[in-house]
């Protein structure tokens, strides 16, 4: 049987409620739409995996406020059954040094954070951001409100120079970077 991952793609396009980060001319929006078609594109590819994203389009929109399209994505993730889910953002901070790659989980000693401990050590090792940990947040709502296995992915900081170079050029090695730790993380890599 296989297993089914809801790629959830943060945030929405830029213009548009719950749009996320802007820096270095980058929007979070459209990034996190990018990492997770790819993602998906990968998992389709591979027969033990089932898929759905967040988001279809570049431009779809879910949600008239921040609360209902975050409330949408969580809800498709659990009415589908989903074994796992992963929510893709690009981090910001005021202060344009912050760079690197977190992970985030509702809490810990879980199979929630040993997945992010895996995409984490993938990201680090192949797109060679900083690691900055895994951490708990159980505030985040697609965290405390998915019934299955979340983890939420800060792939890098968009308001840093570098590491939003590496969000612009480097989308389809963070997605890959994220099965490689799913993969290692089931037990499958070949």
């Amino acid at each position: 049987m296989a297993i089914k991952i809801y790629v959830d793609q943060g945030h929405n396009p830029a213009g548009n409620v719950n749009a996320g980060a802007t820096g270095n001319g980058l929007n979070e929006g459209e990034i996190t739409y990018n990492v997770g078609a790819y993602l998906a594109d990968i998992l389709d590819s591979d027969e033990r995996f089932l898929v759905r994203t967040s988001r279809n389009t570049p431009t779809e929109v879910l949600g008239t406020s921040n609360a209902s399209s975050l409330a949408t994505r969580v809800r498709e993730a659990n009415e589908w059954q989903a074994d796992y889910f992963i929510s893709i953002h690009a981090n910001a901070s005021t202060n344009p040094a912050a760079n690197g790659s977190e992970m985030y989980v509702y809490r810990r000693n879980t199979p929630a954070e040993v997945l992010a401990e895996y995409i984490l050590d993938a990201m680090v090792t192949l797109v060679g951001t900083r690691d900055n940990g895994v951490r708990t947040n159980p505030s985040l709502y697609v965290l405390r409100r998915t019934q299955m296995p979340a983890v939420l992915v800060e792939l890098a900081y968009i308001t840093n120079a570098s590491d939003a170079a590496k969000l612009r050029d480097e989308q389809y090695v963070f997605a890959y970077s994220i099965y490689v730790g799913l993969l290692r993380y089931l037990g499958l890599e070949s």
